[in-house]
């Protein structure tokens, strides 16, 4: 099951650097590669293009804390410092640890140089669960864009009022009264007191399994993927159940309710009568990731493909994802297979050096407005109401307590895979991008958490 717990505190900004030449990345063969898919992918141009696409050339600047330009950095590109060569040691020996198994893949950068610190079968691709999360994240606000709402109306024809899902899965009992309460004042203008009320989630395709699903995941890890939903119900048919508690409100709000709440498809001329929009797609995004929700990530890929012009399937989600990834951000998507948006899908592969690539571009100045609330999203280590924090028993014990508050990181825990990539500052004050992931430890899951934080507080340092 993947991780879900309640939201913790926005995470503070961690400044950028500006970008050379990418160990992991950056060749005339990737960027070769990247041409010949711009022209031979269909919907490339309208995915990445819009008000969230970046200026060619742009340049990413600096900042008073640019990790590239702290008071300890003395080491030239490329070149390890003291307390580098000592940290890759330490994560040497520390990845043997048998609570991780003998399948882990791991990497960590440097953020200001991009220089490979330390790898471990790194181009290996691993189950990664939750961290697919990062990848959703990051198409969904580069296609949407940071400011984008998602609208639920209420239109009113033939006697019917109907309330339209736009895929807003952050909607609310108090969401939904308001709207009602609007429909309600406007049909006893019209001297109208009674209708019918149908739901329209016509906006995504009927529900289907992901590759590497199963029914049992129904509806606790996640709900069928639907349109329309309130206070984020796990129930079978989010969409009923919105509108059940839609017309509840409207007859509480004086108008009467005839028949059961039903299905159907707006008409072209039906009037609209009331709407609800949702906060910002950057505040949802950091919702998502401090909480790990999986519905919510299931949402955005659909609203991704959408966005780009693409069925609201698994299938055209994940490849608008892809697309974002390597055409407009160059990460190598060698051996990347996504299936879902959520991580749910245990037939999902990244390496851990992908994963540590997407966030690696939250460290470029230049990223900042599209991409900031992925940083800002990450949970923090020890935060109570994060899933780093003591309530999931993360950087509790003895060798990991140290960083408490100075890891932001992406958890992903499913039955036999556990993933923690993130970034943190290291003892030479430079921030570093590191990656973890492990698939078939049979240690305990609380074993293999406190090896995880084990490995992030030695990138950080303080487990010296």
């Amino acid at each position: 099951m993947s991780d879900t717990t309640a939201e913790s505190p926005a995470t503070p900004s961690i400044p950028g650097a500006r970008r050379r030449n990418h160990p992991l990345r950056r060749n005339g063969t990737g960027m070769r590669r990247a041409l010949v898919l711009a022209l031979a992918v269909p919907f490339a141009s309208v995915a990445l293009s819009g008000p969230s696409a970046f200026a060619v050339g742009e340049d990413p600047g600096t900042t008073a804390n640019d990790p590239g330009t702290t008071a300890k950095d003395t080491a030239p590109d490329g070149v390890l410092g003291a307390d580098d060569r000592q940290m890759a040691a330490n994560l040497e020996k520390r990845v043997l640890d048998p609570r991780l198994g003998a399948d882990v893949s791991g990497v960590v950068l440097d953020a200001a140089s991009d220089t490979v610190l330390w790898g471990h079968h790194a181009s290996t691709a691993l189950m990664p669960a939750s961290n697919v999360k990062l990848a959703t994240a990051t198409g969904a606000l580069t296609v949407l864009g940071p400011d984008h709402r998602f609208t639920t109306k209420v239109v009113h024809g033939h006697g019917t009022l109907t309330l339209v899902g736009g895929g807003d899965r952050t909607l609310t009992t108090a969401d939904l009264t308001e709207l009602a309460k609007t429909a309600a004042a406007g049909l006893k203008a019209a001297g109208v007191s009674t209708v019918k009320v149908a739901v329209d989630d016509s906006l995504f395709p009927e529900p289907t399994l992901a590759d590497g699903w199963n029914t049992g995941y129904y509806p606790d890890s996640v709900a069928p993927v639907r349109a329309l939903v309130v206070d984020g119900h796990g129930v079978d048919d989010t969409s009923l159940d919105a509108g059940q508690a839609f017309a509840a409100r409207l007859a509480a709000a004086g108008v009467t309710v005839d028949g059961a709440v039903t299905r159907a498809t707006a008409g072209p001329h039906d009037v609209p009568v009331a709407r609800h929009r949702s906060a910002p797609l950057s505040d949802i995004v950091h919702t998502m990731l401090k909480t790990s929700d999986n519905d919510i990530a299931e949402t955005l890929l659909r609203a991704t493909a959408l966005g780009a012009g693409r069925p609201a399937t698994f299938e055209g989600g994940t490849e608008v994802v892809r697309g974002v990834l390597s055409l407009r951000y160059g990460v190598s998507l060698a051996h990347f297979e996504m299936y879902d948006g959520s991580g749910l899908s245990r037939a999902d592969r990244i390496p851990a050096a992908t994963l540590a690539e997407i966030l690696d571009l939250l460290t470029e100045p230049r990223h900042r407005r599209v991409l900031g609330s992925v940083l800002d999203g990450l949970p923090v280590s020890g935060e109570a109401g994060s899933t780093l924090g003591p309530e999931w028993g993360r950087f509790d014990d003895a060798d990991s307590r140290c960083a408490v508050g100075k890891v932001h990181a992406k958890t992903g825990t499913l039955t036999g895979a556990v993933a923690l990539s993130g970034l943190t500052q290291g003892k030479d004050g430079r921030w570093k991008v590191f990656s973890f992931v492990e698939n078939g430890s049979t240690a305990a899951p609380n074993d293999i958490k406190d090896a995880m934080d084990g490995l992030a507080a030695t990138v950080n340092g303080c487990w010296a």
